[in-house]
């Protein structure tokens, strides 16, 4: 989605689809409950304003029946098969509630829902009162689709136990771990096996307690149907989400930039996990260089106190326990995106918002002197006149890397998850003379061609453009316009993220005005319009592709739009009229000496092998209930983390400077200035910078 601090002209071009796509909304009468209520209102909007909505009848209502019992019970470890059999006459009634009719389907799986978490909440305090045996060839199945509804309550017990058995198993393996690094420490006391395996078990039933205590407490009747409202708006696509009030606050705060605690947008999982979505520059999380995009935080301790497992947080409950005061610590427990473990601890702090903005640097590389610009997102403040915009800063940046007499300039767009629309058609025009940047179209109207209309062209030297899995939205219409004016050369992973929609938050409440997303209702973030490249290609579901790829660790992992099922897919319109960069860029030339590098650079190599393999093992469906087997796996998935990690950073650092006027400035605030340098540092060690630098060099020389 385009942040909500973008875009004017979105919403110019939106306000008029929307008064005709919502001309009929609300024209029927006043359903008697607020359920029915959202629900229909639901269907209208979906039906009538989303870009490509899918056909709200029987085919539709079996998705919604069978991914609304995953979502709530995933594990397939709650209901019985007798269950399901009983609640599949509802299995096509979900479209004619959604269209208007009385609601019975929610009603009836949530009253069976309530019934079958009573009885599984008593199950584990029987299962973990005696020791485990690991040293049985058992195994679990880590895949639900594999999985089947226990035919009876004996089945869905054994169920239990082996779920609980894997949660012990984990513990126990690092608690062993722990002896073992820490026997012969002084101070430290050594534990017998059983008293470990004792103290994993015990470590488990508080985990599962509070789970259960929260899903009783806080799953209410009201949360399981928000549930079902966002299962049905996110079948449309991955994109389009249900907001109740409470949530559209919560997710207000969030894209509002202004964070305090560590720096870390968070969002809760389909799995019931708490996942890093977003990272302020600037942070406590960021200036770590431990954490990561997709990572998963499983635990969270206050200082040296016992962490509090996550297991059950909501979004909410979480933050609650990650945020606190200024100067405290907090020890984060993270499941890498590769299935490794790792606890990094961090001060926390107020966010300072400009250390998100978009800086620069120069990197010495022989007699050369290449530019480097770092955006972290298309940021644009449109509340205050004087607000920070990413365009204005962009454009200080380029004129400063002018003033430093840089050979060429590197845009670095990787994590960049997108932003304000308007800012990113200026930064492209800083690179090329007036023309078209990208192509908009509702699922209606005819294709629009948004220009550039400045004919001065700020920089006309070479330029790199460094993407990722994680470049979204408008970095890839940046990445894209660039690559196909050939202006400049695009590296990183073999394509970008993939997302070629945009979305508005719209009421559900049509009475209070259609265009306020603060209804009592809830509101809806819903897919309106699809961008297309000025080639005519939509960057939707592809993405960008590389002219130059480097291998990274998450080429294999399914983090990409196309790795949904409800994703919109890729299609194509005609190409704008634009004309090609006066000197094109030779691609193939730079491609093949790159290529020549990288085979030869022994990191990028342990990089792909190890990415690949801990991809194959992250994918694999099962799990080993054995301690021998279990931890033997586990030492193997350290050790190919340890490698990367290994290779990760440049034994030779590259030169940087930073211009004067920043120095000068920095100078003034103790803490800006020694996070500018922590910025540096990282930078300086980061391998796939330099091999940017070296294209780079390939281009300035040619």
């Amino acid at each position: 989605m385009f942040s909500k601090k973008s875009l004017p002209v979105v919403a110019l071009l939106l306000v008029c689809g929307l008064f005709l796509a919502y001309r009929s909304l609300g024209t029927h009468g006043a359903p008697p409950t607020k359920y029915e209520r959202i629900l229909r209102n639901l269907g209208e909007m979906l039906s009538q304003g989303h870009y490509s909505p899918k056909n709200i009848n029987d085919d539709f209502s079996k998705v919604i029946f069978k991914k609304y019992l995953e979502d709530l019970d995933r594990d397939k470890n709650i209901f019985l098969a007798s269950d399901i059999q009983e609640l599949k006459k509802y299995e096509t009634k979900i479209d004619d509630e959604i269209n208007g009719g009385a609601l019975q389907f929610f009603p009836a799986i949530s009253a069976v829902y309530q019934k079958r978490m009573m009885e599984v909440s008593g199950i584990y305090e029987g299962l973990l009162a005696k020791p485990f045996d690991f040293s049985t060839n058992e195994t679990i199945a880590l895949d639900p689709e594999k999985n089947n509804y226990a035919a009876t309550p004996a089945e869905r017990t054994d169920a239990w136990r082996k779920k609980l058995k894997y949660l012990t198993l984990e513990r126990y393996a690092d608690l062993l771990d722990l002896r073992e690094k820490n026997k012969g420490t002084e101070g430290f006391k050594v534990k017998t096996d059983a008293e470990l395996e004792t103290e994993a078990r015990e470590k488990v039933k508080k985990t599962i307690h509070d789970m259960f205590d929260r899903l009783k407490n806080k799953f209410t009747e009201e949360e399981r149907f928000n549930l079902l409202v966002n299962t049905i708006s996110s079948t449309m696509d991955p994109h389009t989400n249900f907001f109740p009030p409470v949530d559209k606050r919560y997710f207000d705060e969030q894209m509002s930039g202004r964070f305090f605690g560590i720096g870390a947008q968070l969002q809760e999982t389909p799995e019931g996990t708490i996942k890093i979505i977003s990272i302020v520059a600037g942070s406590p999380a960021w200036k770590s260089g431990e954490l990561e995009e997709g990572d998963i935080i499983m635990k969270v301790g206050q200082g040296s106190q016992e962490p509090v497992d996550l297991s059950g947080f909501d979004i909410t409950d979480a933050v609650k326990v990650i945020r606190g005061a200024k100067g405290t610590e907090v020890k984060l427990t993270v499941k890498k995106k590769e299935g490794s473990l790792k606890v990094v601890s961090l001060v926390r702090d107020e966010i300072v918002q400009d250390e998100g903005f978009a800086r620069s640097l120069v990197v010495k590389e022989g007699d050369k002197r290449i530019g480097y610009i770092f955006l972290k997102d298309f940021y644009a403040d449109f509340e205050r006149a004087d607000g920070a915009k990413s365009a204005v800063d962009v454009g200080k940046e380029i004129v400063k890397l002018k003033e430093a007499n840089v050979d060429g300039i590197v845009m670095d767009l990787r994590n960049n998850g997108g932003g304000s629309l308007y800012d990113v058609i200026q930064i492209v025009g800083y690179f090329i003379p007036d023309g078209p940047v990208v192509q908009v179209k509702d699922r209606d109207g005819k294709p629009k061609v948004l220009p550039d209309r400045d004919k001065s062209v700020l920089y006309d030297g070479p330029l790199a453009v460094m993407v990722n899995e994680y470049s979204a939205s408008a970095s890839e219409i940046f990445a894209a316009a660039i690559q196909d004016y050939k202006r400049g050369v695009i590296i990183g992973s073999t394509s970008t993220y993939g997302k070629g929609t945009v979305q508005r938050n719209i009421g559900l409440d049509f009475s209070s005005g259609m265009l306020n997303p603060n209804s009592d209702l809830g509101s809806v973030k819903l897919t309106l319009q699809k961008f297309y490249r000025i080639n005519g290609g939509s960057t939707q579901l592809r993405g960008v592709a590389s002219d130059i790829v480097i291998p990274d660790v998450l080429e294999t992992a399914k983090v990409r739009e196309k790795d949904n099922p409800d994703a919109l897919p890729w299609d194509e319109i005609a190409k704008a009229d634009y004309t090609t960069w006066k000197q094109p860029v030779d691609v193939a030339a730079l491609k093949a000496k790159s290529e020549a590098r990288v085979k030869a650079h022994t990191a990028f190599e342990t990089i792909r092998k190890n990415g690949e393999w801990l991809g194959a093992k992250n994918d694999e469906k099962t799990a080993s209930l054995n301690l021998t087997q279990y931890r033997a796996q586990q030492k193997m998935i350290r050790e190919k983390v340890k490698e990367i990690e290994g290779v990760n950073k440049l034994k030779t650092p590259l030169e940087l400077e930073a211009h004067a006027s920043v120095m000068e400035a920095l100078s003034a605030d103790k803490n800006k200035l020694e996070n500018y340098k922590k910025w540096m540092k990282l930078l300086s060690e980061d391998i796939y910078l330099e091999e940017a630098v070296q294209v780079m060099n390939d281009m300035v020389k040619k």
